[in-house]
């Protein structure tokens, strides 16, 4: 059986048509990340804030700061996500067309991104709602992505496979991202955004059009759509199915699911508020940030092929959780020591490793206590622990900032997610879960 062979058996035994399709399914990482990167990390916000000035922006008779513009552009697109994701799992679980609605979805994401070209003072809400739109459509598509890794591989490989779909992002998003500032030192700033915030629409259609759609094949559909029962009503009910089901029947499974949305928020508010750290607390400047957010995306990709083949070795829970005590520490280090932007970077350096890996072994691990032929709607509730909580980490930061004065104190609540979510994935019988599911660990060493 190919579950009782080695990780090296098991990838030597894979076809070529398997290994084609292995890298376009990759491929789609690295198309996808630059809207990331680019557009959600380094340059639609400051953009778009420049756009509103001090005035601010009309919306139906109030006038939004434009410092909050951006934020609540993210905001909504993140309530429109946790509605949307479970439903597109649904309905790809029950149609024979997975590939052509990823496909689609990822169409509709890079073509409202180029359309990011045309964001100008006068349209700058039309610039939100694309906005919106784009990281809706990524998002759900990358629900599909995710679905395929239990597809392609068997469990021994996953994590290998899946720490090198998430180094092609990061690899993707920081040349791309390379180009960006590339192009705003040599033009003028505000069309360089445009240019930068266009290209990453067109750079996405390229790679996941040009090498993703032409490699990966169309899967059967997992269930059979009932007679006479609407699209909405199936996936709606079949979520509600999905969730019950997996507390009652795979509760391993579950529990998982809320270690991962307790210290995947820990993660997620790290990122968010390292450049306002970094700039409130050593007075960095932005350019200095800049480049640092660059060294991350380039010492990512390393990072998740390290702890992808530690995991090979000690298991995945083990490497998960060896990953976020390093993420304790950084937050330590970060209250204690961190007084200059040399050490700052040097912290960037093993923030940038542990990051890849974290994702990476999140989601193989996960993959590996999922029942089949039901992949993509459980991969859409994996995506709403990413995302449904993603608010509650900045907020805690933010009402601690407020309470302490400064963000060096507050940045040690942060340490309650990852201690929090440590003692939730610690308890996890992994082998137990994969059984359950009905997928057999083999000779794998969980």
């Amino acid at each position: 059986m190919v579950q009782a062979l080695t990780v090296e058996e098991a990838e030597a035994q894979l076809s070529p048509e398997t290994k084609n399709e292995l890298f376009g399914w990759k491929m789609f990482d690295w198309g996808w990340s630059a809207f990331s990167t680019t557009v959600v990390t380094a340059l639609l916000g400051p953009y778009l804030q420049e756009l509103a000035g001090d005035d601010g922006v009309d919306v139906l008779g109030f006038t939004i700061d434009d410092g909050s513009l951006f934020p609540y552009f993210v905001s909504l697109s993140a309530i429109l996500q946790v509605l949307a994701l479970p439903l597109i799992g649904s309905i790809t679980d029950f149609t024979g067309a997975k590939k052509k609605l990823m496909m689609a979805l990822s169409g509709i994401g890079s073509v409202a991104t180029a359309l990011l070209f045309f964001v100008v003072e006068s349209t700058i809400l039309l610039g939100g709602l694309l906005f919106i739109v784009a990281a809706v459509a990524f998002s759900s598509a990358s629900v599909i992505y995710n679905s395929y890794l239990p597809d392609l591989v068997p469990p021994v490989l996953r994590d290998r496979v899946s720490s090198a779909g998430f180094a092609y992002g990061y690899l993707g998003g920081a040349i791309w991202l390379a180009i960006n500032f590339a192009m705003v030192a040599a033009l003028d700033d505000q069309l360089a955004v445009r240019l930068s915030l266009g290209g990453t629409g067109i750079w996405a259609l390229v790679f996941i059009f040009g090498f993703t759609g032409p490699r990966l094949r169309e899967r059967p559909a997992a269930r059979q759509k009932p007679e006479g029962v609407g699209w909405l009503a199936l996936s709606m009910g079949s979520v509600k199915a999905t969730l019950k089901e997996l507390r009652s029947k795979y509760p391993v499974t579950f529990r998982y699911l809320i270690a991962y949305l307790v210290f995947n928020d820990g993660i997620a508010t790290v990122i968010t508020v390292a450049a306002v750290y970094a700039s409130d607390v050593l007075d960095t400047e932005a350019a200095t940030l800049l480049l640092l957010v660059l060294m991350i995306q380039f010492v990512a990709v390393p990072g998740a092929i390290l702890f992808g083949r530690l995991a090979e070795r000690v298991g995945s829970k083990k490497a998960l959780v060896i990953n976020l005590c390093v993420w304790v520490a950084l937050v330590l280090y970060a209250y204690l020591f961190l007084s200059n932007d040399t050490q700052l970077f040097v912290m960037g350096f093993f923030l940038a490793i542990v990051l890849g890996g974290s994702q990476a072994l999140s989601r193989s691990l996960y993959s590996q206590m999922i029942p089949q032929e039901k992949e993509a709607e459980y991969f859409g509730f994996y995506e709403i622990a990413a995302r449904g909580t993603s608010w509650l980490g900045p907020l805690v930061f933010g009402l601690a900032n407020a309470v302490f004065g400064s963000q060096r104190p507050a940045i040690l609540v942060l340490l309650v997610f990852f201690v929090v979510g440590l003692a939730l994935l610690i308890p996890v019988k992994v082998r137990e879960g994969m059984i359950a599911a009905g997928q057999d660990p083999g000779a794998m060493v969980v």
